[in-house]
């Protein structure tokens, strides 16, 4: 009996086995169907493995959002509820059908998506994201970099809380530094979005618009009640002089070199923060010059970009070589705007 049973339990494992095979050559299938815009056809496959392997929630998903795609809302709501119902349910669930209500207008519903998701998944970054941008939507900027900074805090090192956060302080006109901090955190985890291209062009206007355009920054420090944004001022307003030559990457090069060695002998130990170790490490390395030319160059003035790349050619290239072989993170309790 003891032989029976364990042969038993081997040929479960290989028929499950088996039907995993099968299932992710279907959801591959579809998804080629998806990504060529035949949507009829994914939609077809999708369904057949919907009817094979009842209850599967990953290929429920692929259906829910080839319906999405086809803009039929109605079956991409309800076969996303399925999946929103069942033990398997995962955060991208409730992120497909918070998109499917936000497409049909469905505003209301789509907030109570999200509070109930964040109730099964409250350390989702993701989520935290969707909802601010939810509440970005319903005018409620407020909410919104509520859900934004708390999705930083629980999931420090998912990119886009930090995007829409940075976006949002910009537009404050009392903000001069989570607009440059936040965009440039994102810009270093997420350098090869496009979206990276545009923030870095958002952090260089807001260094020349929003920080040194400032008579006096110590004034500014003064009246700031943040203790961690009243100590970055009082840094950056040592380095005012410099300002007055203008804002290019190579004085924004010395303007942060000054700022990161007095940060160090002065609030680093009270602030922990990441993004200024790694502007450290980069000085020690002889990489912040190239790093700054990254940062700033093309958005400045690609033409003097490329032409300090072929005269720094050597210095570039180590500098790319140590940028992409590490994977920019921020640890947690650095959030200091929640504060």
């Amino acid at each position: 009996m003891k032989n029976i049973s364990v042969t038993g339990l081997f040929l479960f494992f290989c028929l499950s086995i088996f039907a995993q095979n099968d299932i992710a050559a279907e959801r591959e299938k579809a998804r080629k169907f998806m990504q060529s815009g035949d949507l009829d056809n994914a939609i077809l496959v999708l369904s057949k493995a919907d009817e094979a392997n009842k209850d599967n929630p990953e290929i429920q998903k692929d259906l829910a959002l080839a319906y999405y795609y086809k803009k039929e809302y109605t079956k991409a709501q309800e076969t996303a509820n399925l999946v929103i119902a069942s033990p398997d349910c995962d955060p991208a669930a409730y992120q497909l059908l918070g998109n499917i209500l936000k497409a049909q207008e469905k505003l209301k519903d789509a907030e109570t998506n999200y509070k109930n998701a964040l109730k099964d998944f409250p350390n989702s970054g993701p989520l935290y994201n969707d909802y601010g941008e939810l509440l970005d939507i319903l005018k409620n900027p407020k909410g919104a970099i509520d859900m934004w900074q708390k999705g930083m805090q629980v999931a420090p090192s998912y990119g886009s809380n930090y995007y829409n956060a940075a976006v949002y302080y910009y537009k404050q006109p009392e903000d001069k530094i989570y607009a440059i901090i936040y965009g440039e955190i994102y810009a270093n985890m997420e350098g090869l979005n496009p979206k990276a291209v545009a923030i870095k062009k958002m952090v260089l206007d807001a260094y020349k618009q929003k920080l040194f355009i400032s008579q006096n920054l110590n004034a500014d420090a003064d009246r700031e009640k943040n203790e961690f944004v009243k100590s970055v001022l009082l840094t950056f307003a040592k380095q005012s002089g410099i300002s007055a030559q203008g804002i290019t990457p190579e004085s924004l090069a010395m303007i942060r070199t000054r700022f990161i060695l007095d940060w160090n002998a002065t609030f680093a130990a009270k602030f922990p923060f990441h993004l200024f170790d790694y502007h450290q490490q980069m000085m020690r390395s002889g990489l912040f010059d190239a790093y700054n030319q990254w940062m700033f160059g093309p958005v400045n003035d690609n033409a003097e970009f490329e032409n300090w790349v072929n005269t720094h050619k050597e210095d570039y290239d180590k500098f790319t070589l140590f940028h992409s072989s590490r994977i920019f993170k921020m640890p947690k309790g650095q959030v200091y705007s929640a504060k």
